[in-house]
């Protein structure tokens, strides 16, 4: 079963067989739900994902796709509390014309290790794309699959502010 890659803005990003203990319940439950639609061989594809099966956790998800080598992000699915968050919808939005700072941030990052590595990617910290929300903080979780099993295509973005 692949691991969870765990960072935050100011700690290198390092191998973890679990999400950290301390990570919210809902978060878990997602990676949970992800695990539990793993098949035997290679990672999940979207085929395997069924939002009947999670329907609480629906408004803090994005789906993005992913094209070419190096990756590009097109969100295809940006649920309703990101939206709140973000301030805008920007779902069918290249991520990089979406955010000016894209290609730069840590989002961009944590998506990147997503893909490379096939394995989760977790981050807890104040939002980086966010302008004029660096008083909250959030959990993210980027959740990978694969049509072929293998191959990144797209990926799964759990998002949530945490309780002040």
């Amino acid at each position: 079963m692949p691991g969870v890659t765990p960072h935050d803005e100011s700690k290198p990003t390092a191998q973890s067989d679990a999400i950290p203990e301390e990570c919210h319940p809902l978060v878990s439950d997602m990676a949970a739900y992800w695990r539990s639609i793993h098949p035997a061989n290679g990672i999940p594809g979207r085929r395997h994902f069924d939002p009947v099966d999670i329907p609480t956790l629906l408004s803090n998800i994005r789906l993005v796709d992913v094209h070419g080598r190096p990756p590009r992000f097109l969100a295809r699915l940006v649920g309703t509390k990101l939206v709140d968050l973000h301030g805008f919808d920007y779902t069918g939005l290249w991520l990089e014309d979406a955010y000016a700072n894209f290609e730069d941030s840590g989002t961009h990052l944590g998506l990147l290790a997503a893909v490379s590595s096939c394995k989760p990617d977790w981050r807890r910290g104040q939002p980086l794309l966010s302008e004029g929300k660096d008083f909250i903080h959030i959990e993210r979780l980027n959740l990978p699959f694969a049509t072929d099993g293998e191959t990144v295509d797209m990926v799964l973005s759990y998002i949530m502010v945490l309780p002040a």
